[in-house]
Formats: C-alpha cells, sequence, structure tokens
C-alpha cells in the first residue's frame, strides 16, 4: 500500500524562511542539558536577540532553539507561530521591502 505524504504547513514554511535570516550560532552541550547549555552561552557572550541556537546533544540530535526578547523558546514552536515575535514581525517586512524593490 502506497504511503501519502504529509502536508506541508504553509505558515510553518514561511517561519522557517523568516529563521533563516536569523544569526545562527552552533554549539554543543556537553555535560548540561541543551536548554541550560544555550541559556550559559547566551549569558556568557552576551548575545543579542533574535537569535537562533543549535545545540548538539550527542552525534544524531540537534536541538534547535530561538532566543527571542521575551525568552528561549523552541525553534518548531517559533516557526509555527512567528506572527507572535516582533523582531521576526520586523524582519518579514524587510524581507518584503526587499522584493519591491528587486521588482522594481
Amino acid at each position: 500500500m502506497a504511503r501519502r505524504r504529509k502536508r506541508k504547513s504553509r505558515r510553518r514554511l514561511e517561519g522557517r524562511r523568516i529563521l533563516e535570516c536569523v544569526p545562527q550560532y552552533s554549539i554543543e552541550s556537553g555535560t548540561d542539558k541543551p536548554v541550560t547549555a544555550a541559556r550559559n552561552f547566551i549569558h556568557n557572550e552576551n548575545i543579542a536577540p533574535p537569535a537562533l541556537l543549535l545545540v548538539k546533544r550527542n552525534e544524531h540530535t540537534t536541538d534547535r532553539y530561538f532566543w527571542a526578547e521575551k525568552g528561549l523558546f523552541g525553534a518548531q514552536y517559533v516557526e509555527e507561530n512567528h506572527f507572535l515575535f516582533p523582531s521576526l514581525r520586523a524582519l518579514l517586512n524587510e524581507d518584503e521591502e526587499e522584493v519591491v524593490s528587486l521588482s522594481r
């Protein structure tokens, strides 16, 4: 029996496209839990929001977190609800302005 493909959410795809414009940092969690490693890295490096953190848990697993003005969020949640984050809304408006200026 043929498997049906999972439908891709437009809203999530749009959120993923917006997150590509945000600065990304790759770190390893070491002995800490991934969230703790991300928080420590943000504190030690004085990273300003918005930022995307890729935390390598082990050789197979990487957790993705989004650093926003309101705190640290899972990247998948942010992809689905990007309209709730003012910093991403500003990035979305900049992208739309670039597309308009390129089409002229």
